[in-house]
């Protein structure tokens, strides 16, 4: 049975979460994250998209999305096949890194966008890798 297509207009924000292939990492180094954050500036030049915030975990990723024009399955098309041609590449082997598609949750933005923001941002601490968030390499 196919996918009902997400809801897509000019403006519209959106909490998306990719997580690693049966939780398994998605970044290996520093160049990992940096790659990803080209992916990102790539896909905001390109789709003409915003990146209001963004966590990136060891074994998943937090964005929260504006659209512009291009539909966010296309934005996310892009981004998480070009990185997992990186990894795959740059570690030597095959296959899925991300399991599933990536989850989007439309979001309230004037009721909710704040309040996302701090709980992205807070991910590291509740996950104990921190005391706070200013201590995480993003």
């Amino acid at each position: 049975m196919a996918r009902k297509p997400r809801i897509h207009f000019p403006g519209a924000v959106y909490h998306v979460i990719l997580r690693g292939n049966a939780g398994q990492p998605v970044f290996f180094s520093d160049a990992d994250r940096y790659r990803f954050y080209l992916y990102l500036q790539y896909a905001v030049e390109r789709f003409g998209c915003r990146i209001h915030c963004f966590c990136l975990m060891p074994n998943h990723i937090h964005l929260v999305v504006q659209m512009g024009e291009i539909p966010l399955s296309r934005i996310m098309q892009n981004i998480s096949l070009r990185y997992t041609k990186w990894i795959n590449y740059t570690q030597n082997r095959m296959g899925h890194l991300f399991q599933g598609r990536y989850k989007a949750l439309l979001l309230d933005a004037d009721r909710y966008l704040m309040e996302l923001v701090r709980y992205i941002h807070l991910n590291p601490v509740r996950a104990g890798m921190v005391v706070s968030p200013d201590e995480y390499q993003k």
